[in-house]
């Protein structure tokens, strides 16, 4: 009874101002540790009465770390006396509550709702390898042989790579795998041939000599290449966390931020792979909205379909926006759309700019956008000229009010050159959070696409800030459409991120579901993405020993004198990297496969469970297909023919095959079939018609294997199907 006497004193003491809303779990933790609560609050305190909560020292103070919603009138200064802030993303704050001041949490102001942080369960590449069942394929269940990714060079354009890091050895840690490298910020050293730039490490004593990739301009002496890495084929070093194909070569390249130096990464890594006669998959855990086209006609897009149709595969992540509404789209019927932009905290980041506005129309359309300013008591200050998509070009200027300026600039286009569609891309930096900026746009008609994104001052950024409704014809924005460069080109897999599954002792499997930070598709042109689901949630993999960032360590190893660490990350950034391990794991059963095979074979065999729900081809616009399951995938690429046509130089091609209804036939004018029949393995007919598009439907035959012969003009192909 006194918990609930405690808690009323508690909560209940302020009535001059709204109560904080406390999660049941928050107040039942408050009060244990009021009650516990001495004089002194020290170490031995802590140890006694809260190891199982998220207690330690800040400022000199033992202090329980909270989580909290604040409104918009929060300023740090509501926190003076009472408690710590830590940071602020958006609504989100953290804050650090002295033990001392539990009992004065009423007083707090402007804070919506606050709960305990709660611990964070570090996800290990185990469960990475249970969820997408790659234990099973090391051991050969259901397959010719185990696959390991043997023969195989997995390409990882990144930043932060420590060459030498024992996960990047051979198991018995005694070789190398990284096959190259290449540094683009270094400037004294061998440039890769051709390139001019950058230094090229290719032999095991310049790898070990550089230690690891170059501090740059934007990122110090990152870690995030990694730990991507590690996913993708880290050899284990000794501990539980093993890549997916922990046999794989690497090729590591630290890409400057433009897309030219992105292509050349990409032509660098095929060039090794082909002189080696390898196969290769390239992974990016990387993106930008305002990279591109967004709609898969971007020159990077090109570059990755080009690359893809010569036997390149590309594993990419979908993107890190699933919770927020930063996406707007709008058909308009000569109506006008207001919605304030949300701004990043200019606190939480040294290199904040300002927002980002990308935004493309339908061809053959117009549209236009101004920005107005507005106090927070609703009245408008100021505005921007209004612009239009005919003012094609450059706008640069600022609005003055009082002692603050607020900048802004405006890039158009009628109709781009890659897409022919309607482009404005604003930008806008407004330091002061009691000045509101409205994005105000309107047009004729036509269907209009924005998103508002982080840009920081080194011109990148890809974490998105909400559309909120404003005014007359206010709008809010919504978490659709969130894919953007490069993970909408059409040929790459692109990959969203769901928690891995828990097993119980007994086996039972109780899924993981969609990570709430996994973004939505599909493109904005209408195309399914993302393709797939892997395992992105607290994942543990390797840490650069030389990074400057900041990290938890959950697991450490010692070799050759050198302290390594492992820490976990979360985001789609770890869950493409585990699909590339798994399409090594692919290539290494079968070298034929075709990109658009790999890809396929990939979605035809993704598992659904009670998380995912049931998904029809060719997927939605949160799973995909569903989870990425490499024994089915695996299994599949061991017997799939290497293109299923009858003869080299044949022009028709089938996919998906498997396939678990839909078939597609691709084909030149000269071969096009005009009829086709279907048989069972034993020969009986069970079905013959003339074919009246490029698609064939196989929902309603058995699964198995089925004989499908395309009549063309004066011939017949014979193709074998799987039916799913």
């Amino acid at each position: 009874m006194k918990y609930v006497i405690v808690a009323i004193g508690i909560f209940l003491m302020s009535s001059t101002q709204a109560q904080i809303q406390l999660s049941q779990k928050t107040i039942w933790t408050v009060n244990d540790l009021i009650e516990n609560r001495t004089d002194k609050i020290d170490e031995n305190w802590v140890d006694h009465h809260a190891t199982y909560y998220p207690v330690y020292k800040v400022f000199g103070e033992y202090s329980l770390s909270m989580v909290g919603i604040k409104n918009q009138q929060f300023q740090e200064k509501d926190l003076q006396g009472l408690a710590y802030l830590g940071s602020s993303v958006g609504d989100v704050v953290t804050i650090k509550f002295p033990i001392s001041n539990l009992d004065k949490i009423d007083l707090i102001k402007n804070i919506k709702y606050l709960e305990v942080a709660d611990r964070i369960a570090g996800m290990s590449n185990n469960r990475t390898v249970v969820d997408t069942r790659v234990d099973s394929v090391w051991m050969g269940y259901g397959l010719s042989q185990p696959f390991t990714g043997k023969d195989v060079l997995i390409g990882i354009t990144d930043w932060g790579f420590d060459y030498n890091h024992p996960m990047f050895m051979d198991t018995t840690l005694t070789t190398s795998r990284v096959r190259a490298a290449w540094d683009h910020f270094k400037h004294t050293g061998d440039q890769p041939v051709g390139y001019g730039y950058g230094v090229e490490y290719d032999t095991p004593s310049e790898l070990t000599t550089a230690e690891s990739d170059t501090a740059s301009t934007y990122y110090d002496y990152a870690t995030h290449g990694s730990h991507v890495a590690g996913i993708a084929g880290g050899s284990g070093a000794g501990t539980e966390y093993r890549g997916i194909a922990f046999e794989a070569e690497y090729l590591f390249n630290s890409i400057q931020l433009d897309v030219g130096a992105a292509i050349d990464a990409f032509n660098w890594m095929k060039d090794i792979a082909d002189a080696d006669g390898k196969r290769l998959v390239i992974n990016m855990s990387w993106g930008l909205y305002y990279l591109g086209t967004m709609d898969g006609t971007s020159l990077v897009s090109q570059a990755i379909d080009n690359l893809s149709s010569q036997g390149v595969v590309f594993a990419t992540s979908a993107g890190n926006n699933g919770q927020r509404n930063f996406h707007l789209k709008k058909t308009f019927s000569g109506d006008t759309v207001r919605s304030r932009l949300q701004f990043y905290d200019y606190n939480a980041h040294p290199n904040m700019w300002g927002q980002s506005i990308s935004s493309w129309g339908e061809v053959g359309e117009s549209y236009a956008m101004q920005f107005e300013v507005y106090d927070t008591g609703g009245t408008r200050l100021d505005t921007t000229p209004t612009y239009h998509t005919t003012d094609v070009g450059y706008h640069d200027s600022i609005v003055v009010i009082g002692t603050d300026t607020i900048f802004y600039n405006f890039t158009i286009e009628t109709a781009h050159s890659l897409n022919n569609r309607p482009m404005i891309w604003a930008r806008v930096k407004n330091t002061n959070t009691s000045l509101r900026v409205i994005m105000k746009t309107y047009a004729s008609s036509g269907t209009v696409h924005y998103w508002n994104v982080v840009e920081l001052d080194n011109g990148v950024g890809n974490w998105g800030q909400d559309f909120m409704s404003y005014g007359s014809g206010g709008v809010a924005g919504d978490t659709h459409y969130g894919v953007g460069e490069p993970a909408c080109t059409e040929s790459a897999i692109t990959v969203a991120a769901h928690g891995g599954a828990n097993f119980s002792q007994s086996g039972t499997e109780y899924p993981g579901t969609l990570a709430g930070f996994s973004s939505e598709g599909p493109t904005y042109d209408g195309r399914n993405k993302p393709d797939v689901s892997a395992p992105g949630v607290g994942v543990i993999s390797s840490i650069n020993s030389y990074t400057t960032a900041s990290y938890t360590t959950n697991a450490s190893i010692t070799f050759n004198g050198r302290t390594y660490d492992f820490s976990a990350f979360s985001g789609t950034s770890m869950s493409s990297p585990a699909v590339a391990g798994i399409v090594a794991l692919m290539l290494e059963a079968n070298p034929d496969l075709t990109t658009a095979q790999l890809k396929d074979l990939l979605k035809s065999t993704a598992r659904q469970d009670s998380k995912t729900g049931t998904i029809s081809w060719p997927g939605d616009a949160e799973w995909g297909m569903g989870k990425a399951t490499a024994t089915a995938a695996v299994a599949r690429a061991e017997n799939t023919l290497e293109v299923d046509r009858a003869a080299a130089g044949n022009a028709i091609t089938i996919y998906p095959n498997p396939t678990k209804g839909e078939l597609i036939i691709t084909t030149n004018d000269e071969d096009k079939p005009i009829a086709f029949s279907i048989y069972s393995l034993d020969g009986r007919l069970l079905n013959k018609q003339q074919l009246t598009s490029q698609q064939i439907d196989l929902s309603s035959y058995p699964s198995g294997v089925l004989i499908l012969v395309l009549e063309t003009v004066g011939t017949q192909e014979v193709f074998r199907v799987i039916k799913d």
